[in-house]
């Protein structure tokens, strides 16, 4: 029994042995080109075909399989390598500076660059804490006044910003004298020529409601006179009616005695 298995196994090896074709490369479908023009081309091409025979039982069982692999890469399809900005810190919290920086990045080329910038209104805030700290208050508003939005607003709320000592009506008066020295100059001029505008078109309102009152008075007494006109021109009326109807009276009297 052990070797009628045995042969079995040994007749069966070989069958399939004998009826296996193995797989191969078909050159005819291999066709491998490259062109560069401007950039650089890759073409990856490639092929098989595997046919295999199963013989079991009187049955022929035929696989055919083909493959085929095309890939093509164009330079133009190659992305180009980004510029980075550079990396800016103030290194610590007690500096007034921060760090801008920036990249572009063309076909073949890239630049980034970057700097410090000073934040002048920082500096103003450290100042003026430092000044306060000494005790010199009228000095750290002095330069807080130096932004025209603190200037403004310590105008705003009645207490203006000091002149070279003078505080209070004083400092008006001189900021009054001297505006060209006022942080916010520009915005003043501006703020004045609006006001006069709008003290013009406030005056002419005011001159127009003035005039139509004068205009208003004037027809009234026009009529007034009118009035008085008519009623002087009635009166002389009824007087003369009168007068004739005695001159009437005093005729008939006369008559009668004659």
């Amino acid at each position: 029994m052990l070797k009628n298995n045995l042969l079995l196994a040994v007749l069966l090896t070989f069958i399939l042995t004998v009826s296996s074709v193995p797989a191969w490369g078909d050159s005819t479908n291999d066709n491998n080109a490259q062109t560069n023009s401007s950039g650089s081309n890759t073409q990856i091409t490639g092929g098989y075909t595997a046919t295999t025979t199963n013989n079991n039982d009187g049955q022929v069982n035929n696989t055919t399989t083909t493959n085929s692999t095309s890939n093509s890469t164009t330079g133009s399809d190659i992305p180009v390598g980004s510029a980075n900005s550079p990396s800016y810190s103030a290194m610590s919290q007690d500096v007034c500076s921060m760090g801008i920086s920036g990249s572009v990045s063309t076909l073949g080329l890239g630049i980034s660059g970057g700097k410090h910038v000073r934040d002048l209104n920082c500096e103003r805030i450290k100042l003026s804490k430092v000044l306060f700290d000494y005790g010199m208050k009228v000095a750290a508003v002095s330069i807080l006044c130096q932004d025209e939005r603190v200037f403004e607003a310590m105008l705003m709320a009645g207490t203006p910003c000091p002149f070279e000592g003078k505080i209070g009506k004083e400092a008006i008066a001189q900021w009054e004298k001297y505006d060209v020295e006022r942080p916010d100059y520009q915005a003043y001029v501006s703020k004045l020529e609006t006001r006069s505008q709008i003290d013009a078109e406030l005056a002419a309102i005011e001159q127009a409601k003035i005039d139509q009152a004068i205009i208003e008075q004037e027809e009234a007494e026009r009529q007034r006179i009118l009035a008085e006109e008519k009623a002087a021109e009635k009166l002389r009326l009824e007087q003369t009616i009168v007068e004739t109807d005695l001159e009437t009276k005093e005729q008939r009297i006369i008559n009668v005695h004659n």
